[in-house]
């Protein structure tokens, strides 16, 4: 009998070892057959990590010095005295222009002298001031003659414009809105460390109305 029941079992060994269990035969302990299966965790759907955690042990650290700050924004006539300011720091390559196109809500200028004589007198009245920053609008128009002192994104860069003009004693110059399109400059200094920041931020403040960020991507 024990003879019998022996060669049963390696017959049915055998039946099983050569042909296999159906394919499409369920599994009935998937994880009794896991190494340390005590030590796997049966997650549901919803229980999921994102695809780009899962594959992410931990964050990467950033390098040192891998800071990007941009400085801005400018228009194109400012960007070199920007750039200018610029030059002790020794840059190089790590110095690159970002140009924009803004929207500028408020304008700065005297309003038209209706004549270009007229206007170009100002002109030389505003240099014998100080003030550099300016421009004749020769544009068909209602503006044409005046003289352009800044346009603004916000109203209080304009008015703090203003208010630095009328302390230098230009007299005639006012705010209005008026919403236009004008072409910007952002400077851009990658790799900035500590002290380098610093630096920036002293020479930021001697450019009023500017702003000193986070680069934009």
């Amino acid at each position: 009998m024990l003879f019998l029941l022996l060669m049963f079992a390696n017959v049915a060994f055998f039946a099983w070892w050569r042909y296999g269990p159906p394919a499409d035969a369920a599994d009935p302990a998937p994880l009794g057959r896991q190494i340390e299966p005590e030590k796997l965790k049966v997650l549901r759907p919803h229980e999921l990590p994102p695809p780009a955690a899962a594959m992410r042990e931990k964050p990467a650290a950033l390098p040192v010095g891998a800071a990007c700050i941009e400085w801005g924004s400018f228009t194109l006539a400012d960007t070199a005295r920007a750039e200018l300011a610029l030059e002790p720091l020794a840059l190089g390559a790590r110095l690159t222009q970002r140009r924009i196109q803004e929207v500028a809500a408020w304008w700065v200028l005297i309003p038209s002298q209706g004549s270009r004589q007229a206007a170009f007198k100002r002109v030389a009245e505003l240099k014998d001031l100080g003030v550099e920053d300016y421009f004749i609008v020769q544009e068909e128009g209602e503006h044409r003659w005046a003289v352009s002192l800044g346009v603004f994104r916000g109203e209080q860069a304009a008015q703090a414009r203003l208010a630095k003009l009328r302390g230098q004693g230009v007299r005639g110059a006012q705010v209005i809105a008026r919403e236009t399109v004008v072409p910007r400059v952002w400077l851009q200094v990658k790799n900035v460390d500590a002290p380098l920041q610093a630096r920036l931020k002293e020479i930021a403040r001697q450019l009023e109305g500017s702003e000193l960020r986070e680069c934009s991507r």
